[in-house]
This record gives structure tokens, C-alpha cells and sequence, in this order.
């Protein structure tokens, strides 16, 4: 299980460079004019966990697998998008699957970049990216409505759903997010989420892409930003795109220092990603060994055996117990033995609630 973003935003506000600093790649082309993203980028991206290199060297493994994100970034959304402006409507499709979305906002002043709507209004973009998501959902649903009408006279199932389908329909059409809507978790609101994948129920990001001076202090755009995810209880992230455009190819004990030049401890990406496992309740745990070591991606709150799944469905199924070690114990002891010796190995059970970091080695029978 990995985490995947979806990149969304207006044209020109940074989202094609953010795209690149975070992957380190030009994957995509950036250009100071709209619409300079055609196709729906897409990269997996590592991430960053010292303490793999750590356990990787006590065990010299032969490699190390890291946890990775997928980020897909599409053309700009503008304005009317539904309805044939732009192109970025085209390629919703790409971030329906997505675990959460991160909207990039423009938070700088600069007349050498060109706004596709002639001022910088942090609040507006939002307001426009957030209508044409609406009004995606509103248009799945609606071209669904009529299919579902006419299982729901042969099947009583489908039937048991019309009315709260048609009241999410009424929902979205009245220009509201499909995670607002009342009906979301009754027992007909669950089948329907989970079946439809909506834009406005994802977890959302706001990346506020600001200048250099924008770094060591919140301006007004930035203000009205962190007010507007406040109320609605996202995450936020501040991050300027050509700084992280410039950290690429950087040494990393040069792109550290570089950094620091600008009070900044960590990269944009590392901002990202561990704010996204925050947003999801993601965490990682750790296994170890001469072949690989390597983090795994669970919830938080998962369960051995559900975190033994993820390894391998047959770890479920047939999981026995845990023997589990804190990353911190593992190192400073030096490993399994010198734990089992201390008293630091634990022996846990299907009730254990797997924590941030763990190294484990699982028992089962096939």
C-alpha cells in the first residue's frame, strides 16, 4: 500500500515545477504560459526514511526498498472547465484514484509570471478549483443516475440506494462537496462512496507556493490560505517552487545547508509527503534482513495480522504472532539478540496495534 497525490490547481501557478523539484525529474515541461501540462504527469517517488540506511547497514542487505508516493500532476483547471475551458477536465480521471489531492495555490507577487486570471487571489483559485470538483462529481453522478434508476427496478439493493443517491445529486447540484453531504455514512451513503470515488471527498493539501521572502514569514496571501484550510480542516503546506527547482542535482549535504540559509528543515517534498501520511493516518513499519530492508505502508491503527496482509495476504490469514522491537531498541542494542536478551523483543498477538517504526518479523502458517 502506497500513498498517491493528485496535483491539482490553476494553469501557471507552479504546479509543473513543483511537480518536477519533487521528483527531481523533468517529467513535465514548465513554461510561463497556461496549460503547458498536456498529458497527466506521473512519477513514483521514494520516500525519505534514514532509518532504512541504518538497519540496512546493520544487516547488510543486499538493497533497500523504500515506501514510495505516487504523484500524478494534470493540466491546470480553470474556470468553466466542465463545460470545455481549458483542458485540465479532461484528465480528472487520472486523480479519481488517488488518496488525497494537493492544490497548489499561488501565494507571490510577480508580474514576470503571467496569472491566467490577471491577479493574484488565493481564496478565488481555491473557490474556482473547488467548483469545477463539484461539478465533475455532479456530472458522474448525474450520468449514472439513469443506469441506476433502471437496475433499481430488478434489484431491491440498488433500490434501498436511489434515494440517497438522488439526494447526494441534489447535494452536489446545489454547488456542495460530496464529503459535507449528511447521508455519507449511513449504510446506502457507504455503498455509494465507496463505489464512486469523489473528487470532493478526498483529503485535500493546500500548498502554498510563495517566494523566497515568502519562507521566513507569512504574507497575506499565505494568511488567507491557512484561514480558509482551517475552517475546513486540511493540512497546509508552504513551499517556494523555485527554490525547490534549484535544490535539484544538489549534493544532500549541500541542499541541507542550502536550507538552512532560509530557516527551512525540511525539502518540499519531505513537507509533502510526511504531511500527507499525516492527513491519511498514514505510518510505516520496518523489516529487516540480508536479502532487503524494507518500510511498509499501513494506517495507523491497523492491526499485526492487517499490517502482515500487506506484506502478503497469506501473512493474514495465516499470522501466529509478532515479534516486535522499537526501531530505537533495534539500534542501540544492535540488534534481535542483544533485544531478546534485554527484554526488548515482544511477542505480540492479533490485538497488537502496530506503532510508527516498529521492526517486526512475522509468524504464520501457509
Amino acid at each position: 500500500m502506497g500513498l498517491s497525490v493528485g496535483i491539482v490547481g490553476l494553469p501557471n501557478v507552479g504546479k509543473s515545477t513543483i511537480f518536477n523539484a519533487l521528483t527531481r525529474e523533468q517529467n513535465a515541461e514548465s513554461a510561463n504560459y497556461p496549460f503547458c501540462t498536456i498529458e497527466p504527469n506521473k512519477a513514483v517517488v521514494p520516500v525519505p526514511d534514514p532509518r532504512l540506511d541504518k538497519l540496512a547497514e546493520m544487516a547488510d542487505s543486499k538493497k533497500i526498498v523504500h515506501a514510495t508516493v505516487d504523484f500524478v500532476d494534470i493540466a491546470g483547471l480553470v474556470k468553466g472547465a466542465s463545460q470545455g475551458e481549458g483542458l485540465g477536465n479532461k484528465f480528472l480521471a487520472n486523480i479519481r484514484e488517488t488518496d488525497a489531492l494537493l492544490q497548489v495555490v499561488r501565494c507571490f507577487d510577480d508580474g514576470n509570471v503571467v496569472h491566467v486570471d490577471g491577479s493574484i487571489d488565493p481564496l478565488r483559485d481555491i473557490e474556482v478549483i473547488e467548483a469545477e470538483l463539484i461539478i465533475a462529481d455532479f456530472q458522474m453522478m448525474e450520468n449514472r443516475l439513469g443506469r441506476v434508476q433502471k437496475q433499481a427496478r430488478a434489484d431491491k439493493a440498488v433500490a434501498a440506494t436511489l434515494p440517497t443517491f438522488e439526494s447526494l445529486l441534489e447535494h452536489l447540484g446545489s454547488g456542495k462537496m460530496a464529503h459535507d453531504f449528511e447521508g455519507k455514512d449511513t449504510e446506502q451513503g457507504k455503498v455509494i462512496f465507496k463505489e464512486s470515488q469523489f473528487l470532493t471527498d478526498k483529503k485535500v493539501i493546500y500548498c502554498c507556493n510563495v517566494d523566497e521572502d515568502g519562507l521566513l514569514e507569512d504574507n497575506d496571501y499565505v494568511k488567507v490560505a491557512k484561514a480558509y484550510a482551517a475552517e475546513r480542516g486540511a493540512d497546509v503546506v508552504k513551499i517556494c517552487a523555485k527554490m525547490e527547482e534549484d535544490l535539484n542535482g544538489m549534493p544532500d549535504e549541500e541542499r541541507d545547508e542550502f536550507l538552512h540559509e532560509y530557516g527551512v528543515k525540511e525539502s518540499g517534498l519531505d513537507q509533502i509527503i510526511h504531511t500527507g501520511y499525516h492527513t491519511l493516518g498514514l505510518i510505516s513499519f520496518l523489516t529487516q534482513g540480508p536479502k532487503e530492508t524494507r518500510a511498509w505502508t499501513i494506517h495507523r491503527g491497523d492491526t499485526a495480522p492487517r499490517a502482515a496482509g500487506v506484506i502478503h495476504t497469506d501473512f493474514e490469514r495465516g499470522f501466529i504472532r509478532a515479534q516486535v522491537m522499537t526501531y530505537t531498541d533495534f539500534v542501540e542494542k544492535g540488534g534481535e539478540p542483544a533485544c531478546r536478551e534485554a527484554g526488548l523483543l515482544r511477542t505480540e498477538g492479533k490485538e497488537y496495534i502496530v506503532q510508527d517504526g516498529d521492526v517486526i518479523e512475522f509468524l504464520f502458517n501457509v
